[in-house]
């Protein structure tokens, strides 16, 4: 399996962003696991969250029918009773295999403002997909060690993230601690939008980072070899299966 993160630039233009990321995933090998940037369609857009709701029904149809063959995750703005959600798919199969709506907003960012937080954190977990073990933080969530604790034992985490560029040392040494920590592969995807960091980055349970931040498409081959022999040899209290 390849693991893909991309690192693109959020344009003001919802469907030439909906037509760039299609031809990252389009470049992508068979049987490749992809993450996208928090909200990597439409941005915050808290001036357009109604267009932005829009392109995202949109995007999901044809996501699905690019996820015959490979695996695709990202957040979307989602509009459901008069609210509005942040809310991660992971696509697999043309099928949509696990959603996860984002729980710790960012207040700074003003997301608490336009958002809806579910009403728990239940879905911050490890599920599976196609054999391995997957879990997700979005952004801000990654700041809450409590959650790592919990995805211990996961195979790869994903951090789609839109994170500032002022704190783009955090972004980079919590990405890496939470790979070295649960002995497992972290997919971060940050955006490429002049606010935000870059940094999106593969970083193996030895804790090697594979990152450019010139780069939109970055990749990797997972090997669940790396993770056995980390969980052997430096026991830590997370079981091989």
């Amino acid at each position: 399996m390849n693991l893909i993160t991309l690192q693109t630039n959020i344009l003001e233009d919802f469907e030439q962003n909906l037509l760039k990321l299609k031809k990252l995933i389009n470049k992508a090998p068979k049987n490749s696991l992809i993450l996208a940037s928090e909200l990597a369609l439409s941005g915050y857009s808290y001036k357009d969250m109604k267009k932005a709701s829009k392109i995202s029904l949109k995007a999901k149809k044809e996501l699905l029918e690019l996820s015959k063959d490979k695996t695709i995750a990202l957040t979307l703005i989602i509009e459901e009773n008069n609210n509005f959600f942040n809310r991660f798919f992971l696509f697999s199969n043309n099928k949509i295999v696990h959603t996860q709506d984002k729980y710790r907003l960012f207040e700074l960012g003003e997301e608490t403002n336009y958002f809806k937080a579910p009403n728990s954190d239940e879905k911050i977990k490890i599920f599976n997909v196609k054999g391995l073990k997957i879990a997700t933080l979005i952004c801000f969530e990654l700041r809450f060690t409590q959650y790592w604790e919990r995805l211990k034992g996961a195979d790869i985490i994903l951090i789609p993230a839109m994170w500032g560029k002022n704190r783009k040392e955090h972004f980079k040494t919590l990405t890496r601690a939470l790979a070295i920590a649960n002995q497992c592969y972290v997919i971060a995807s940050n955006s490429a939008c002049k606010e935000c960091c870059k940094s999106s980055a593969i970083i193996t349970p030895f804790g090697e980072v594979i990152k450019d931040d010139r780069k939109e498409f970055i990749s990797l081959n997972f090997e669940k070899q790396q993770i056995k022999k980390m969980r052997k040899y430096l026991k830590v209290g997370i079981e091989n299966e």
